[in-house]
């Protein structure tokens, strides 16, 4: 049966060992502490999880050992999308083949396609692979930007189910939601830590988000409380304000990495080209840690 998806979904981090290869270990238990802390579904090698880096085996791998560990505990949404629509394709029905319960796909990075050519692209991957899709829009990141008059076209196929939509805009969001309103099983996400609770405020039904990997419970506690104690969810939103803002001062997952070691919850390593973390920014974020007792 297919498991509800909804709230606070992370976009998991990928920990890895000092020499870069993955740490299976730690992933381990950051699956676990998430589901304890109320997360209520994990996004398996994103952006956030280094899938620019990965090698298709071991991004396969990765999302494996996340369906295993999670159990069935909490739904899975594999991160399956390619610039390249036959990679994309390959990647989507693997990763339905290993038990993930969704897949999240970004629009093809880099090579710029037209609307007509992202509404072909999504269709040959709902047409060939038989697992539930998000649509994944982020043109600060891809150069590439999903309208909503495409993701119309797009949400009448019954394989695609919803987006994680990251440009922060109300009226964009207002259009997502009445696509959303005249199909009752569109799933609207926020993409966007720092407005996520707009888009809760509109009638969205949860956030993909990189906080959530250092304050589940947070994140997770806003999502919860918006239902039925706004103004407890405005208080506690806005108590995490200065960390969403932290959290890029330099590339994702660059300062998102270097909070969580500092937690002691993974080890302090990351992918070329991305790298550690410019001592510039480390004492201000240490401060905000200190000041959320997170360290």
């Amino acid at each position: 049966m297919m498991q509800v998806l909804t709230g606070s979904i992370v976009a998991l981090v990928t920990p890895m060992h000092e020499n870069g290869m993955v740490d299976f270990n730690a992933l381990k238990k950051l699956v676990d502490w998430h589901i304890k802390e109320g997360t209520n579904g994990i996004v398996a090698v994103g952006t956030t999880g280094e899938s620019a880096t990965l090698e298709i085996e071991e991004h396969l791998e990765v999302i494996s050992s996340i369906v295993k560990y999670a159990d069935g505990r909490i739904p899975i949404i594999a991160g399956s999308g390619s610039n390249s629509t036959a990679q994309a394709l390959k990647t989507t029905s693997e990763s339905c083949k290993i038990g993930a319960d969704y897949s999240l796909l970004v629009t093809p990075y880099y090579n710029k396609p037209s609307q007509k050519g992202l509404i072909e692209h999504y269709l040959k991957i709902a047409d060939s692979c038989d697992i539930k899709q998000i649509l994944y829009n982020v043109p600060s990141r891809t150069a590439c930007d999903l309208s909503p008059d495409t993701v119309k076209i797009l949400s009448k196929h019954e394989n695609i189910i919803g987006i994680k939509e990251s440009v922060n805009s109300i009226e964009r969001i207002n259009k997502l939601m009445d696509i959303s309103n005249e199909n009752n099983d569109f799933l609207v996400f926020s993409g966007d830590d720092e407005s996520f609770i707009d888009l809760l405020s509109l009638g969205g039904h949860g956030v993909i988000s990189v906080a959530a990997n250092v304050i589940p419970k947070g994140i997770s506690e806003i999502c919860m409380f918006h239902k039925d104690n706004k103004d407890h969810a405005i208080k506690l939103n806005k108590k995490y304000k200065n960390l969403y803002e932290l959290l890029f001062v330099e590339s994702n997952p660059i300062p998102v990495k270097w909070m969580m070691h500092k937690m002691g919850l993974i080890k302090n390593s990351i992918r070329l080209p991305l790298i550690e973390l410019d001592k510039k920014y480390q004492e201000n974020i240490i401060s905000e840690m200190l000041k959320l007792q997170l360290i």
